[in-house]
């Protein structure tokens, strides 16, 4: 029985190492080939070591367009993505507290539109949106990037959260009313360091989505200086005259640090959120 779970075992973690190299292979790709000539890149596609390694293509990549450095479309993405991520946790902490603490009427039917909304394709909204937006006069600007999510438009945090927080036990929320506690004050004080796992874990995936959100920035930044980096990448692509490939993965290499970075360092409470949310709910 020991040796047929040990083969099985072995098999098991083969299989899941197979799989984990075929998933990672194209962004290792893309990192390696960004210190290869920008002429070489394709021609030695099926290399993945570069016979010579070069850092041209960081120094020109970095240099931008139009006196534009990569460091402003960095701050770009830097601004809205915090803005907007901020604004998520906020608003979805509030939404989930009044789903989870108070009864009201309508409340299983905003519960449920509140689930609905989850399974609408974006796609669905972008017209309706872009109308209503452009009559407000935000084309143009960051505000269609930020504002609404200020206001608990993604049910996923708000679910996520909810269930976290059903699993506080009320007990604590009538102890502190028996000491002089307000709603607010429960609110801010027992239920929001309570919920920090389901808090940085809404925070991680708010941030990340934002960060690689190309089509919003699409439809409502006008400006290349203005642009985040998702959007800045495809002005290394000139379908009129020849692309600076090697540039464009070198900066996609960069973009994708803050991403690994707030994983790296926010795993745990990223793994605890999820696991914690999953059970209660």
């Amino acid at each position: 029985m020991k040796e047929k779970r040990a083969v099985k075992g072995a098999v098991y973690h083969i299989l899941v190492f197979m799989f984990g190299l075929i998933m990672i292979y194209p962004l290792v790709w893309m990192v390696m080939s960004s210190f290869k000539p920008t002429s070489t890149i394709f021609q030695t596609a099926g290399s993945l070591i570069p016979e010579t390694f070069t850092f041209e293509n960081y120094v020109n990549g970095w240099k931008g367009f139009a006196k534009v450095t990569f460091a402003v479309f960095f701050k770009n993405s830097l601004f809205i993505s915090a803005a907007a991520t901020i604004g998520t946790v906020m608003s979805s902490a509030v939404a989930a507290y009044g789903f989870a603490r108070f009864k009201f009427r309508g409340k299983k039917l905003l519960f449920s539109a509140m689930l609905l909304s989850m399974m609408l394709p974006a796609q669905v909204l972008m017209i309706p949106q872009y109308l209503w937006y452009q009559k407000l006069g935000w084309v143009g600007s960051y505000m269609p990037l930020i504002v609404p999510y200020f206001f608990a438009i993604q049910g996923f945090f708000v679910y996520l959260m909810s269930n976290f927080i059903s699993g506080i036990p009320r007990d604590l929320d009538e102890a502190a009313k028996i000491d002089g506690c307000s709603y607010a004050a429960v609110f801010t004080k027992i239920i929001l360091p309570l919920i920090k796992p389901a808090l940085v874990t809404g925070g991680i995936f708010s941030f990340m989505w934002r960060w690689d959100d190309f089509l919003s920035a699409l439809l409502y930044v006008n400006k290349s200086a203005r642009y985040p980096v998702s959007l800045a990448l495809k002005l290394f692509c000139d379908p009129g005259s020849s692309s600076d490939y090697g540039a464009m993965f070198a900066m996609a290499s960069l973009s994708i640090l803050p991403s690994v970075l707030i994983f790296i360092f926010f795993q745990r409470y990223l793994v605890e959120g999820i696991s914690t949310s999953g059970l209660k709910g």
